[in-house]
């Protein structure tokens, strides 16, 4: 198999566990394929010694209280973790939770968290405002420094190094192995927004310590869910995490939960198919005269492809385009306005196709690793691929005629 059409192996070898995890046991005759939706604040025990022996089981999924969480709850994250690799996972109320709820779990004033600077742009207005509020350290390394140059940014009191590959905005796939020794080195953790990676990155195997999905994005997989996971493969960071989590009421609720349970059961065959249809779109934009650069990694004069190729056992259905110089950010604007199967919105990972500009609100602490020219990003969806091709060609149309 060539390597532009292998972006969905990993999708694809998916399957069984996406099936079959996150069912309870042997099912009863006569039982349902998808485990019943259970909701519930107040939970019942036949007496005050159960109650509290119920309640030393914090660590263990247990059904103890409504907000430290719910039975669909608990199969969601026996699921979570086994495709992550990991022991244990807590879900939250929305992915931005998952990058903030282990941050202030582990780190405490007077510590110093170092940061990609492609990190996702809420999770850096958490760092820069709420951490250093906390008396936190925060600082950035560029995404695709070395080890040497990382090492230049790590200081005695550096506790966790953030990162998120590929950045979601500007897609540097970054070494995990190497950052990991880095962070293990100096005695901090390792973490990974691995939103992008879900099913095709083994976080664990590359030295992660501490994994963060938004499943908003792929997992849920329909544009109707705001939840988040948290996945250690450590008992004691389990114990700091759970903690954590329980003290600031993190949990997300029932339905969303089981929405995203039922998500998940099709995501393999969702995403092999958009990713194959993102490569393609992503070869025929790197052909028009208008595109400067296709930052999709699974190409290969992608920067970091050398690394993709390495770590990952397939890619995404999300990738950024460059336009060329000739370009203003109002031509840009025109043409994806005059895009009619390309909704215009945030977030990605859907079943819809969307666009996004990237160019004007992105910060960065290093800006010459970003475009300077226009630029947008692209999530393809599961709409037939020759009409999505055709609904850019008629878009770019629109951005010749620009004023």
């Amino acid at each position: 198999m060539t390597e532009r059409t292998s972006v969905d192996i990993g999708w694809q070898k998916l399957g069984t566990a996406l099936t079959h995890t996150g069912r309870s046991g042997v099912p009863a005759e006569g039982s349902y394929v998808n485990p019943p939706l259970e909701r519930g604040s107040t939970v019942l025990f036949p007496s005050l010694e159960s109650m509290a022996r119920k309640g030393q089981e914090r660590y263990n999924h247990a059904s103890i209280y409504g907000a430290m969480g719910s039975p669909t709850q608990h199969e969601l994250e026996k699921l979570i973790a086994h495709i992550e690799g990991g022991k244990d996972c807590q879900i939250v109320s929305s992915g931005l939770a998952a990058c903030t709820t282990p941050l202030l779990a582990f780190l405490k004033a007077g510590d110093h968290c170092l940061l990609t600077d492609s990190v996702y742009g809420p999770t850096r207005r958490f760092a820069e405002n709420m951490l250093q509020r906390f008396g936190v350290e925060i600082s950035y390394f560029p995404p695709c420094a070395s080890m040497a140059e990382v090492e230049e940014y790590v200081r005695p009191n550096t506790r966790i190094i953030f990162t998120e590959s590929p950045g979601s905005h500007t897609f540097e796939v970054q070494d995990i192995p190497m950052l990991a020794d880095v962070a293990h080195r100096h005695g901090a953790l390792l973490f990974l927004d691995n939103t992008w990676g879900f099913g095709i990155f083994a976080p664990f195997e590359h030295g992660v310590d501490v994994s963060i999905q938004a499943l908003t994005k792929y997992p849920s997989g329909h544009s109707d869910v705001i939840a988040g996971a948290v996945t250690v493969a450590d008992q004691a960071n389990w114990r700091i995490l759970r903690d954590a989590s329980i003290q600031l009421g993190q949990v997300a609720g029932p339905d969303e939960c089981w929405l995203t349970l039922r998500g998940l059961r099709t995501m393999g065959v969702r995403l092999a198919h958009q990713a194959r249809s993102a490569l393609q779109i992503a070869n025929w934009l790197q052909d028009r005269p208008e595109v400067a650069r296709v930052l999709h990694p699974a190409l290969p004069d992608c920067p970091g492809h050398t690394l993709w190729k390495r770590d990952f056992t397939g890619a995404g259905s999300l990738f950024g385009v460059v336009l060329n110089t000739t370009y203003t950010q109002q031509n840009m604007e025109r043409m994806i306005n005059a895009m009619r199967l390309f909704g215009i919105g945030a977030s990605w990972g859907g079943y819809e196709s969307l666009v996004l500009p990237t160019t004007g609100g992105i910060t960065r602490d290093f800006g010459e690793e970003q475009p300077n020219d226009p630029a947008f990003r692209l999530q393809i969806g599961l709409e037939n691929v020759q009409d999505l091709i055709a609904d850019l060609e008629q878009a770019f149309n629109a951005l010749h005629h620009a004023p």
